[in-house]
Order: structure tokens, then sequence, then C-alpha cells
């Protein structure tokens, strides 16, 4: 029994050594470090021209656009709250007129037997947005339709049915300013690639069939206010003081944090020096005063030799006038609309 106990701690600790040293990212962690300090995150898009079949298609968007907008907030916090990158910001714009002006095209993947929407962006467009926002990265999250094979068993697992099935998926992909992909969801760099689908919109129908005694099921969809009730179903944030979020998304945020995650060797690794951080270039440059010039010594006087008896001596000449040393300024200027001061980065 002991035996197996500690072949059992051997394989968990064997685990946490080398599984947790994967990188998901499309770059070296050296370089992620070092060039991608501040990103951003961009209001989550609703891809309404995707292959989402529902019959009341108008009332499905809505919902998802509604519930966008009440839980992306929720990943912009967690990802904070994982310390992995200097600064995040939330990226403010209109989500359906920024997924307009920067996405270009949307191509139906199937990659490492994994289904997905991979969406193209304007690269003039990207960079421009990422520089008025003084942002390394985007991250950009999309919501859209598929249709794909899927295996639904019945609610007794009896019986089950294979056939294509509408989803709404969740991807989401982090590029930087030359439009480069740096991160990405699906993420092929794991070992086994998997993708979880956001929301089914259809379901088979085993009770029908078997009320009806046949072996055909039909698949139908849900109805909105079924759709509804399953985006309305929330659970308290892992935030402090963040409000409820929506399970359906903590699902989605969990797969994709587990992939944003940064490691740390615990051996073998020799500690790198901390690098000192050059300032950003729109940080304030406050004004040094010149150091004022130290008063000229007057030269020493020449020796007085002793005076001739009666002889008074001579009166000492009158001291020379200095000139009187500027005068400081009062202190640095002060800053202008114009000047920025770098955040913070978080406590680690």
């Amino acid at each position: 029994m002991r035996i197996l106990f500690r072949l059992a701690l051997l394989m968990v600790a064997t685990g946490a050594l080398f599984g947790c040293a994967h990188n998901y990212y499309n770059i070296p962690q050296d370089t992620l470090e070092k060039r991608v300090r501040t990103i951003g995150v961009a209001p989550f898009f609703t891809d309404a021209e995707s292959d989402i079949r529902h019959p009341e298609k108008a009332s499905i968007v809505s919902i998802v656009r509604s519930y966008n907008l009440k839980n992306e907030k929720e990943l912009i916090a967690r990802i904070r709250s994982t310390g992995i990158f200097y600064a995040v910001r939330p990226v403010t714009a209109e989500p359906d007129r920024l997924f307009s002006s920067l996405v270009w095209n949307r191509e139906k993947r199937d990659d490492a037997r994994i289904v997905y929407n991979k969406y193209f962006f304007k690269k003039d467009d990207l960079k421009q947005l990422m520089t008025e926002n003084g942002l390394d990265a985007v991250l950009f999250v999309t919501v859209s339709g598929l249709t794909k094979p899927g295996k639904v068993f019945s609610s007794n697992f009896l019986s089950y049915l294979e056939t294509d099935f509408n989803y709404l998926t969740m991807s989401a992909v982090m590029l930087d300013r030359e439009g480069n992909t740096i991160w990405e969801y699906p993420n092929f760099r794991r070992e086994s690639p998997s993708y979880p689908m956001f929301f089914s919109l259809q379901y088979p129908d085993f009770d029908e069939a078997a009320a009806n005694l046949t072996e055909k099921v039909d698949v139908k969809f849900k109805t909105v206010a079924g759709v509804n009730a399953a985006f309305a179903k929330s659970e308290p944030s892992s935030v402090a003081n963040a409000p409820e979020v929506s399970t359906l998304y903590v699902k989605q945020f969990d797969e994709m944090l587990a992939l944003l995650q940064t490691y740390k060797p615990l051996f073998g690794a020799k500690e790198k020096e901390k690098e000192t951080l050059p300032a950003p270039g729109s940080a304030p440059v406050y004004y040094t005063p010149p150091a004022s010039a130290a008063p000229t010594a007057p030269p020493p006087a020449a020796p007085v030799s002793a005076a001739p008896q009666g002889v008074a001596p001579a009166a000492p000449a009158a001291p020379v006038p200095q000139p009187a040393a500027p005068a400081a300024p009062a202190g640095p200027p002060p800053i202008t609309s114009g000047d920025i001061v770098p955040e913070q980065p978080p406590a680690r």
C-alpha cells in the first residue's frame, strides 16, 4: 500500500514539475515577457453573419450581444489577477462597428480535427488601434455560429444520435501590432488539442421518438426562452467584489486562462537579473534646474609684513562684491494633459 502511495505521489510531483512547463504562446516566453507588456481586451464580438441556423436568428444574436457585454469585464479582471502582463486595459469601442472595421474575412477551418471559425484582421487598422491606445497586443474574443458533427446521448445513456448540430462557439486570438498571432483559442500547441463548444442551439428529441415507437430521432432547435434561461444562469465571480458571471462564460474563461498561464521552472534555472524597464515614450519628463555655480573664492591675501614702529598699518582693501546666485526655480512645471503616467505593475 505504501509503495502505491509513494508511486502516486511521485507521479503527481513529476506532473507538477514537467506538465506546467509548456508554453502555449507562439513566441518564446522570454520574448513575451520583454515585448508584450501592455495588452488590450477588445469588446466581445458577435458575428451575426456566421452560421447561426436558428429560425429566430435575430433574437439569438440579441441575447448573445447582451450577455457578451455583461460578462466581458470578468475576463479582463481575471487576466489582470494572473499578473502575466504589466497592464491589461479594456478597449473602449462599439463592438459591431469595431468588428466591421477590423475583420476582413472569416474562414471555417478543420485543423488537427478541430473545427472552428478563424478570423483575419486588417493590419493597418489593427496597428492604428494599438498605437492610439498605447498597446503591445490586443485580445479579440468572438462568439459565432458553427455547424459540425456531434454525438449526443439520451438522458438514460442507452441511446445516442450522431449527426451535424448547430452550435454557438467562442474563439479568441491575441495579435501584435504587425498582425502576428501571439496566442489563440482553440490552441494548437497543446499535446491533445480540444475545443469545447460554447452552447448547442439544437437537441435530439429522444422522448418523442420513444413515444412514437420509432428509431428516427428528430433534431430540434431550442426555444428563445430556453436559450435566454441558459445564458442567464450565473454563479459568483472568482474576482473579489465583482458581479456574478454567466456559467456558460465561466467554462470558456477557465479554458482560455489555463492556456494563457506562463510557467516558472523550479529547478535548473538561474535567477535572471531584473531588467530596468525603459520609461515609456509618453511618460512625463520633468525639468531639472542646473546646479548653481559655486561662488568664486577670493584669492588669499598676501602676507602683511610687520610695519615699522611709528607707522600705522594700511587699511585693508574693501571686498569686491560678488554677483548674486540665480534664484532656483520654485519646482518642476505642472504636468500637461498630454503627459501620461505609466501604470504600476500588479503585485506578483
